[in-house]
């Protein structure tokens, strides 16, 4: 499996690590990119996932996509990552498309989301049916009209737990680091959603020169919410 990957990814086959930089790891039924003895794989039926499916995030989350009964809005995941809030989403109820321009990143994500599909958990394997996974840069697609387009931008340096720390220091590797947060904005004000939901630090600017129409803040993060303007008749709910 390893070289079939390797050979699809474009990336080099070897027996065992023997580089200072980022690898992939493929075994038979589990992956993970690591970095200096830090590992970060993506496994939505972990414990870890599972917990977080009952914390009070999820509320925040779900109403700032506008999740209500009986409504579950289609959301475009336009900054993938490690798709943790776009499995929560799903697990909501939203039928969620991650786009993820990393190639080693998109892998991992579609390896996980074919793992969640057959978990023993059926409310991961629902969640999993509601995720698809997209390689590609989200800037050069046009998102679905009537959907919600959800951006996380790399949030700026702060102090983190060390592990998290650690993380984030591979992911930045595999991005290289790239801020695209302005471009990100230009792109998603242009495309003809309902919606755009951002994701910021608390104390962070908002992206982009428009004022948000409203903020979820939870204790570490907040959710600027942008409702559009319907393209023809009828009205935008605001929340």
């Amino acid at each position: 499996r390893a070289r079939e990957i390797a050979t699809r990814l474009a990336l080099l086959y070897c027996d065992r690590a023997n580089t200072s930089g980022p690898h992939l790891v493929v075994g038979e039924t589990a992956a993970w990119v690591e970095l200096a003895g830090a590992k970060v794989a993506i496994r939505f039926d972990s414990s870890t996932m599972r917990h977080r499916r009952r914390g009070g995030h999820n509320e925040l989350l779900g109403r700032a996509v506008g999740v209500k009964e009986n409504r579950y809005p289609a959301v475009f995941d336009a900054t993938g990552g490690l798709a943790r809030d776009a499995f929560l989403l799903a697990d909501l109820g939203c039928n969620v498309t991650i786009c993820e321009r990393v190639p080693v990143l998109a892998w991992l994500l579609q390896d996980a989301v074919a793992a969640a599909e057959v978990s023993v958990y059926g409310e991961v394997r629902e969640a999993a049916g509601r995720m698809h996974v997209i390689a590609g840069d989200s800037q050069e697609r046009v998102a679905e009209p009537h959907s919600v387009i959800y951006l996380d931008p790399m949030f700026p340096e702060r102090k983190k737990a060390a592990a998290v720390k650690k993380e984030a220091a591979l992911l930045q590797c595999l991005t290289q680091s790239l801020d695209d947060s302005d471009s990100l904005w230009a792109w998603a004000s242009q495309q003809a959603v309902e919606r755009i939901v951002v994701k910021r630090p608390l104390r962070a600017p908002t992206l982009g020169q428009a004022k948000p129409s409203h903020t979820l803040s939870g204790k570490a993060v907040r959710f600027d919410v942008f409702v559009r303007q319907p393209a023809s008749g009828g009205s935008s709910d605001s929340e």
